[in-house]
C-alpha cells in the first residue's frame, strides 16, 4: 500500500467518470500510531480505525463490541419503566394484547421480539400490520376501532405511533390503552397522550440512544420486562440473547448508525443469526440460497428485501408472521411466498425505474435540476422509495418518485436525498406552503401525498428551495478512500484483516480501496446492467471485479472497453465459488487517468 494523495485529489482524481472527487479518508497520524501500538494492528487497519473517529482506548470495544460493556440502562429511556409495568401487568392478567407493527423489516423484527417474549412467558399475543395500499402508514382510527371491536384490551405499537395523534386520540375515546415503542423523530411538545411512549428520539428522553432502530428499542424493552418480572417474582425470565438476530435485522435494514450499543447489538446479533435457529430466518436463507456465516450483506441484500416484499406488493403481515413462527413448515411456506413476491417486486421496480430514467433523459433540462421530481400514473407505491434511491445513486441529487392514482385524484411520493441536502425539511416546508396533502421525513428520506395538478408547482418549489444546498453538496461530493492497493495485494488476507471493522453501515463505512493504472481484461456485460471484468497491473496480479447496475453509465461503458489504463475504487468481497476462498472487487467508481 502506498500514499495515493495529491493536490487535486486521491490519485489526482478531482472528477471521476461519475463526477466525484476522490479523497483519502482523513485520519489523525498520531492516533493511528497509538491504535497500532496498543492493539497490535497493521498501519492500514489502525488508520482505518482512526478515520472512523475511534478514540485512543476505545479501539478494543470497537473491534470486539460486547453487550456487557455497552448495554444501556433501560430506565434511562423516558417511560421505559412505565411501559414495562403495564406490559407485565397485562401478562399477569392474561389480557388480550395486540402488537401493531409497521410493515417493514424493523417493524416485523420488533413485533417478533415481543411475540417471542410473551410466548416464552406462556402467553400468546396477536399481530396487526396495516395494509400499505388501503390503510397507509401507521395506526389509524379505523384500525383501532376494529381492534377494539375484536376484543383487544391493550395495543403495543412498534416502529410507528409516535406521530399518530388522531389515531391515539381515538384510542383514548374508545377506551383502548396503547403503549408506543418507536424511534422516529419527534418535535418538542408533540407527544400524544398514551399509557407510555418509549422513543429515544422524543425530546425529553435522556438515553442518548437515538440512533437505534425500533427493534433495538424493543430489545431494551425486553430487558426491562425481564427486570420487572424478576422484581415481581414471576419465575425464570427468557434468555434474550437467543433473539439478538432479530435486533440485528432491524438495525441493518433500517440503515441505522452502527456505533456504540447499536454496533454491539448488531455484531452479536449476526453471530447468533449464524446459528440459524430462528425457523423464519433459516427458511429465508434457504430460498435466497445464502451460504456461510450471517453478515450485513445477507441481511441487507438477501433476507431483508424478501421480508419487505410482503409489505410492498403482498400481504403486509407476512414478515412479522415469518419471524415469529416456531413452525418449520409454516416458515418454509411463508418464505417461499415472500421469495415469489420479491421476484415480482424486482420486475415492477425495474419497469418503474426504466420509465423514470426515460422521462428524465427526455427532458432537456431535467437532469441538471437540483431536485428530480418524477411522476406517472399507476406507479406501484410499494416500489417508489426503492426507485427514488436508484435515481439518487445515478444522478447524485435528491429524487422524489410519485405514483398517481387518478381514481382517488392523489399522488403518493417517496424521496431519497444526498448528504448535505435536507429533503425532509424541504418537504415539510412544501406542506406548510399548502402544496401537499401530507408530507414529512428526515434529512435523507421523505414521503408525501399531493394532488396531481400540484406536482409541477411542487417541483418548482423544491428546486428553488434546495438549489443552494444541492450546489454545495455537489461541490463536496466525493469518494473517500481507505487505502491504495495492487491487484496482487487484494487477497483473502487483506479482506479478513479489514473484516475486523465489521459490521459496516452508517457511522462505520465499509472500507473502500483504490487501485491505480489497472488494465481491463475480458469485460462482459451481464443481465441487469452489471459489468464483470478482470483487472491487472504491474504487480503481476489479477483481480476479478464486478460493477453492479453500471453498464449504461459512463463508468460502466469504460469498463467494457478492453485494455487501456484506468483507476478504480471499490469494496472487497469474498469469492468462495467452488471453494477457491479468493476475493473480488465490487467497483464503486472509475477514473480515467488522462481526465482527472
Amino acid at each position: 500500500m502506498a500514499d495515493g494523495g495529491g493536490q487535486l485529489g486521491y490519485l489526482g482524481v478531482s472528477r471521476s467518470l461519475s463526477g466525484r472527487a476522490w479523497r483519502e479518508r482523513p485520519a489523525c497520524a498520531d492516533l493511528t500510531r497509538r491504535h497500532q501500538l496498543s492493539l497490535g494492528l497493521s498501519e492500514p487497519l489502525a488508520r482505518a480505525l482512526a478515520s472512523r473517529g475511534i478514540a485512543d482506548g476505545q479501539g478494543g470495544d470497537y473491534l470486539n463490541p460486547t453487550l456487557k460493556a455497552l448495554f444501556p440502562d433501560p430506565s434511562a429511556f423516558a417511560d421505559m419503566d412505565r411501559a414495562a409495568e403495564i406490559l407485565v401487568s397485562a401478562l399477569e392478567a392474561k389480557r388480550r394484547i395486540v402488537v401493531f407493527a409497521d410493515y417493514d423489516v424493523d417493524g416485523a423484527s420488533s413485533a417478533a421480539l415481543l411475540v417471542r417474549w410473551y410466548r416464552a412467558m406462556g402467553h400468546e399475543i396477536a399481530i396487526y400490520v396495516p395494509d400499505r395500499i388501503t390503510e397507509g402508514y401507521g395506526p389509524s382510527p379505523a384500525a383501532f376501532r376494529r381492534l377494539k371491536a375484536e376484543g383487544a384490551e391493550l395495543v403495543v405499537t412498534v416502529d410507528c405511533g409516535a406521530a399518530a395523534h388522531d389515531a391515539l386520540a381515538c384510542a383514548t375515546e374508545i377506551g383502548l390503552p396503547v403503549v408506543v415503542i418507536d424511534h422516529h423523530l419527534m418535535r418538542p411538545g408533540e407527544a400524544p397522550k398514551v399509557e407510555a411512549l418509549v422513543n429515544p428520539n422524543r425530546p425529553d428522553c435522556g438515553s442518548g440512544q437515538g440512533h437505534l432502530a425500533a427493534a433495538g428499542v424493543t430489545f431494551v424493552l425486553l430487558a426491562a420486562l425481564n427486570r420487572e418480572t424478576r422484581r415481581r417474582g414471576l419465575g425464570q425470565e427468557p434468555d434474550l440473547r437467543a433473539w439478538l438476530d432479530l435486533a440485528a435485522m432491524g438495525a441493518i435494514c433500517d440503515v441505522t448508525r452502527l456505533t456504540g450499543f447499536n454496533r454491539a447489538l448488531t455484531a452479536q446479533g449476526l453471530r447468533v443469526m449464524s446459528g440459524w435457529k430462528n425457523p423464519g430466518l433459516q427458511a429465508l436463507r434457504d430460498v435466497s440460497k445464502a451460504t456461510g456465516a450471517a453478515s450485513a450483506f445477507h441481511v441487507g441484500f438477501l433476507l431483508g428485501p424478501r421480508i419487505n416484499a410482503g409489505g410492498r406488493i403482498g400481504r403486509s403481515d407476512l414478515g412479522a408472521r415469518l419471524l415469529s413462527t416456531d413452525n418449520i413448515d409454516e416458515a418454509a411456506a411463508l418464505a417461499a411466498e415472500l421469495d415469489g413476491l420479491n421476484a415480482s417486486r424486482k420486475q415492477v421496480e425495474a419497469e418503474v425505474l426504466e420509465a423514470a430514467v426515460s422521462w428524465i433523459e427526455s427532458q432537456s433540462n431535467e437532469a441538471d435540476a437540483p431536485c428530480l421530481v418524477v411522476a406517472q400514473d399507476d406507479w406501484h407505491p410499494g416500489v417508489i422509495g426503492i426507485v427514488a434511491g436508484r435515481l439518487r445513486e445515478r444522478y447524485r441529487k435528491p429524487c422524489i418518485v410519485i405514483g398517481v392514482d387518478r381514481a382517488a385524484n392523489v399522488g403518493k411520493g417517496s424521496g431519497r436525498s444526498q448528504p448535505g441536502v435536507n429533503l425532509g425539511q424541504a418537504v415539510q416546508a412544501a406542506y406548510e406552503e399548502g402544496l401537499l396533502l401530507a408530507g414529512g421525513g428526515h434529512a435523507m428520506a421523505a414521503g408525501l401525498s399531493v394532488r396531481p395538478e400540484a406536482i409541477p408547482e411542487l417541483r418548482a418549489f423544491l428546486c428553488e428551495r434546495l438549489a443552494d444546498e444541492q450546489a454545495v453538496a455537489a461541490a463536496e461530493d466525493g469518494l473517500e478512500i481507505d487505502a491504495l492497493v495492487t491487484a496482487r495485494g487484494c487477497d483473502r488476507a487483506l479482506w479478513t484483516e479489514f473484516q475486523r471493522l465489521a459490521p459496516f453501515g452508517p457511522g462505520n463505512p465499509e472500507p473502500t480501496f483504490a487501485a491505480a493504472d489497472v488494465r481491463i481484461e475480458r469485460p462482459m456485460a451481464l443481465k441487469g446492467g452489471h459489468v464483470r471484468c478482470t483487472l491487472t497491473d504491474g504487480s503481476g496480479g489479477k483481480l476479478k471485479a464486478v460493477a453492479w447496475r453500471m453498464a449504461d453509465t459512463e463508468a460502466g461503458k469504460r469498463l467494457l472497453q478492453e485494455g487501456g489504463a484506468v483507476h478504480v475504487a471499490g469494496r472487497l468481497k469474498p469469492d468462495d465459488w467452488q471453494g477457491r476462498e479468493s476475493v473480488e472487487l465490487e467497483i464503486e467508481d472509475v477514473a480515467d487517468p488522462r481526465r482527472t
